[in-house]
């Protein structure tokens, strides 16, 4: 069958398995609760001995990625409050918002931003395990080498005159400064009252001996599986680039904010990696 051939993306399921092993292999309480990531995946069998999977050594970087999702859905609920009823994705990959807290997410339209072939088999999964495609939950399926992703955005019903909370985790470091920077400017037209949330990597120079070890492991693999890491950015300059782009304020959220917001109370070490931040930007 046709569909055999669409697979998902291979970062998407390593960050759904790292979710996966926070809640199965971290002491309680978590930062984010994700069951359905793992079920979307369905990995193979002895998935948790796989070399990215190692509990010990990953820690950093699946405390990283919890400590996004949470910040993001916390902030997803401040949005709400302000009466913020659209919320993008952009390189969706494996979220699963929509179906862990549908009761929330119906508050939103949701558009979920992917490349065409990974965003069909997440489609078709959705339906198999029963909880198919609501209709404020938007699939929008954008080959970003050959469409127009905001034209694609709006076809699918978002409204460019209302405030949007755009969240885009993991996405800029696969995107040249110049694709980045176009997006900056694209997304500062937003109406005003939007917001844009988006992960950033650091230069290597500037992490620890330590992370810089776990980075040119996580670099190699982004090249081996053909989308290199592109773009890193230093905090002060993502700031300068967003208020040159158009956004009337931005502020940096670093990985000590993380810590200290969602670790701080934690006994057995489980801290985020320095090298991915967040930058927050209002239209």
């Amino acid at each position: 069958m046709a569909h055999e051939t669409i697979a998902p993306d291979s970062t998407a399921v390593r960050v759904a398995l790292w979710r996966a092993m926070h809640v199965l292999d971290d002491a309680p309480p978590h930062v984010f609760d994700d069951h359905v990531g793992l079920r979307l995946a369905a990995p193979e069998d002895g998935w948790r001995e796989r070399p990215d999977m190692e509990p010990r050594s990953t820690a950093p970087m699946r405390a990283g990625i919890v400590a996004r999702a949470r910040f993001l859905e916390d902030l997803l609920a401040d949005q709400a409050e302000r009466g913020v009823d659209q919320y993008v994705v952009l390189g969706a990959g494996l979220d699963t918002f929509a179906q862990r807290r549908p009761e929330f997410a119906a508050r939103f339209t949701i558009f979920e931003v992917d490349q065409p072939d990974p965003q069909a088999w997440k489609r078709r999964r959705l339906t198999e395990l029963g909880f198919g495609i609501p209709p404020w939950l938007r699939l929008v399926p954008v080959d970003f080498e050959v469409d127009a992703w905001w034209q694609r955005l709006i076809e699918a019903g978002f409204d460019p005159t209302r405030p949007a909370l755009v969240a885009s985790a993991g996405v800029s470091m696969y995107l040249t400064r110049e694709a980045n920077i176009a997006t900056l400017r694209r997304l500062s037209t937003l109406a005003p009252g939007s917001t844009l949330a988006t992960t950033f990597l650091l230069p290597l120079e500037l992490v620890d001996h330590d992370e810089q070890r776990m980075r040119r492991f996580a670099e190699e693999g982004a090249r081996r599986s053909g989308t290199p890491f592109l773009s890193f950015f230093r905090p002060g300059e993502m700031v300068r680039l967003a208020r040159d782009a158009g956004f009337a304020a931005t502020r940096h959220i670093s990985s000590a904010e993380l810590t200290a917001r969602y670790f701080a109370e934690r006994t057995d070490g489980l801290r985020p990696a320095e090298s991915e931040q967040i930058l927050v930007a209002t239209t």
